[in-house]
This record gives structure tokens, sequence and C-alpha cells, in this order.
């Protein structure tokens, strides 16, 4: 009996893999039915549909390439003949614009912009931000293979680079408020109002800390860096504006949480990022430096000479020279004949002849020259100047009314803050940066 019954469970093993096997080769059968030009033309008829499926169409932060540039919006709405109406936020021009497009067939689907409109401008070779960039311009395509759905977003993949981009239906606010993303840019920026140092702080619901934060408005990317001994996380962020506030990519990742999109407040001027249990990240403003330097003794009387020197033609557009210096420098050009403007202006320490700020002009004006003696805030490490007379190489002289408010700048009664720098500029020269500690102006300078 019991070999009876082992013969009778064999038989039974035996008869569900086979059955198993058959449906395993119908499965197989059924997968491999379709010639891979049939999978590709069933491809192109899905992603067709649902082109055409969203009432307002789509939209689609484009990060490029995340490691050194922001986000731009884009805005599509496709027609079954074969045209696209598009705009973006690349720049100021938000307007809407009428091109064609076509559904591919290659190795895969993917969609291609055939001709000439918004997407486009990412794509040019010799429209470039930064000099890094030249001759790439700015890492886009136009040409996005499709691959595939989830949670009725459309998934592509830049032909260029593989970077995925992500179709998320569009609603009619997104095309009338598409402007408003310029007027957040100017938020992420700052004004004169703000003051000129911001940082992120993150928290996990117990722990907080601190990173300084710098922003580039002509790459939309900001960098990240933490202000405490020893920890040594950094945050690089790609930016990406919206109605609201931004949308950051790669994410900040926080407690196990990733934060993307921050939320504007404009009585601060702050943008949060919030998660679950209190994990939260903040982009705000900070009245000083987060790190106080003692860079300004090298400059107290009595040590070494230094000259710092702002070079007008390599040093204006320098993303550390703010705002309001440069508004200070124009109004002093405004005032000057056409063929003459600030050149330089040279902070000497130490020299033979004492302290003083040459203000020299091309064009042939005299440069003209601001005597001061120095002294420290200890306490808030800053060095302060103090007025002695004015010269200008030959006889003393009233102080020029023309360059009083750009002057008074250096001699503001809370002093200087000055940092040497750790990029360079152009010029393998040491860069220092000279911030005032009562307002936004700061100045960057070479090291003579």
């Amino acid at each position: 009996m019991k070999i009876k019954n082992i013969f009778k469970y064999l038989f039974a093993a035996i008869l569900i893999l086979h059955l198993s096997a058959c449906n395993d080769n119908t499965d197989a059968e059924q997968l491999f039915n379709e010639t891979p030009t049939e999978r590709l033309n069933a491809q192109k008829s899905e992603l067709s549909e649902a082109l055409l499926s969203s009432q307002f169409g789509w939209k689609a932060v484009y990060f490029t390439d995340n490691t050194v540039l922001g986000g731009y919006t884009h805005l599509f709405k496709f027609a079954q003949d074969g045209t696209v109406e598009m705009a973006s936020d690349f720049d100021a021009d938000t307007n809407v614009y009428e091109s064609e497009y076509a559904i591919q067939l290659g190795s895969t689907v993917s969609l291609t912009f055939t001709t000439k409109n918004r997407i486009h401008l990412l794509s040019e070779s010799d429209n470039y931000p930064i000099p890094a960039l030249r001759a790439k311009g700015y890492l886009g395509d136009f040409q996005f293979l499709y691959y595939g759905q989830e949670n009725g977003e459309i998934i592509f993949k830049a032909n260029r680079n593989g970077t995925e981009i992500r179709f998320v239906k569009a609603t009619a606010d997104d095309w009338t408020n598409l402007s408003q993303n310029l007027v957040m840019e100017q938020n992420v920026i700052g004004s004169e109002e703000r003051p000129l140092f911001r940082l992120l702080e993150t928290t996990d619901g117990t722990t907080t800390h601190q990173f300084d934060f710098s922003f580039s408005e002509v790459t939309r990317f900001a960098e990240s860096n933490s202000i405490e001994s020893g920890y040594s996380v950094s945050y690089n962020l790609g930016v990406g504006y919206s109605p609201t506030g931004i949308v950051v990519s790669p994410a900040v990742e926080v407690g196990g949480q990733k934060l993307t999109t921050f939320v504007y407040n404009d009585a601060d001027g702050s943008f949060t990022a919030t998660g679950t249990g209190g994990v939260k990240a903040t982009i705000k403003y900070s009245s000083k430096p987060l790190i106080l330097t003692d860079d300004y003794k090298n400059f107290l009387d009595a040590k070494p000479q230094m000259v710092l020197g702002y070079i007008a033609a390599n040093l204006y557009t320098a993303p550390t020279t703010s705002t309001l210096a440069k508004s200070l420098l124009d109004e002093v050009n405004a005032t000057l004949p056409a063929n003459q403007k600030i050149s330089r202006v040279q902070i000497y320490f130490n020299s033979p002849y004492g302290n003083y700020i040459e203000y020299r002009f091309s064009g042939g004006k005299p440069s003209l020259y601001h005597n001061f003696t120095t002294s420290a805030d200890d306490t808030n490490k800053t060095i302060l100047f103090t007025h002695d007379s004015w010269d200008n190489g030959a006889a003393y002289i009233p102080a020029p009314a023309f360059l009083k408010n750009l002057d008074d700048q250096f001699f503001n009664a809370a002093g200087l803050y000055i940092k040497k720098e750790s990029f360079k500029i152009t010029y393998s020269n040491t860069v220092y940066t000279l911030t005032s500690a009562a307002s936004n102006f700061r100045i960057t300078t070479y090291q003579l």
C-alpha cells in the first residue's frame, strides 16, 4: 500500500508540473506573439493617445542636468494634426508658440519636436549660461524617448543624456500663471531690501543643521555646505520656479524623507519644504555671515602692505558683487562723460603713503584718493575705515560729491566684513569680498 501511495503522489506531482509548463508556454506564446514592429506601433498609439488625452495639455519641469543647472518649466498642448502649442519660463517671454511634433519609431518610440520652439532654447550649443558650458548650451534635448506611464504621468528620457523628464497633466492656471514663475525668480535672487546672507536649515524633528546657501540666477543652481565643524553634508541643488515657490532637484533628504517642493513666505522671504513628523527644510535670510572669519586682521595698521582691487572689466559681473554695489557704481558712471567710467577701485593698506582708496577712471580722468585709518571691531569681526582726507595726487581736495554714495559704503560705522574666498575669477589672483555690516553692499576684489 505504501508503494502504491508513493506512485500516486509522484503521478500527481508530474501532472501538476506538466499543466504548469503548459500555462507558461501559453503565456510565453502570447508575450512573443507580436513582432517588434507591432509592439513599437502599439507603444506609438499608446503615447499618441496619452498626449492628446489631457484637456489643458502637459507640464514638465525639465532639469537638463541637475549637477550644474536648474529646472525650466515647459507647457505643451498637443493636437492630432501634429502641431503643439508651447510656452516656457526659460526667459521673460512666456508667450505661447505653435510648432510641430512627431512620434517617431526607432529602436524605441520617441516624442520629437521637429520644428523650432521654446524647448530648443535648451539645446542650442551657442547659447550657454557660463563658460564651462561653452558649445554645450543648456544641455537640453528635443527628442524624448518614451518609457511608459505611471500614476497619470508620462515618463520620458532625453535622448542626449538619459535625463528623466516627467509630463504631468497641466491645468488652465498653469498656462495663465506661467509668468508668475519669473516673479518668483526675483524672490529667489533676493532684493536690496533683504539681507545678503542666506542659509539652508534642516531639521529631522529633533536635530537641526545649518548650511550656507548661494544661488546663481544664470544657471538656476544653488550650493549649500555645512557650517558645522566635522559635519560634511552638502546640498547642490538645481532650482525650478513655480508661482508659489520653488522645486529642487535632487531632493533635499532629511530624516529619510525627500523634500522637493519649497513654499515661499513673503513676510520674511523664506522658502520651506515640509515633510512629516517634524521634518522640514527652510531657505532663509541671515543678517550677517554664517561664519565670521579673522581675515580682517590682515588689513589692520602695522601689518604688511596689502592691495585689494575691484576691476570693473572682470568683477562687475561677479556673483559676489551685490546688486547694491552695481547700482552705486552705475550711479557714479552716469554722472561722468560718456568716455569716462570707474575702471578700478583699489584699496591700499599700509602702503608707504598710508591707507587709501584710489578711484581710477577710464577716458583720461585723473584718479581720486580717499585717505583713511583703520580700527577693528573684534566682537563682530569687522574692520572700520575712518576718514582722514581727500586728494587728487597733487593736493588736498574737498570730498567729491559724485562719489559720496559709493564711498559712504566703505566708511559705514558698523564696518566691513572681509573674506578670503576659495574661488577664482578669470585670473589666479586670490579673491576677497568686502561686505558692509550695515547694508547690502558687497564688492569683489583681487589681491594685487
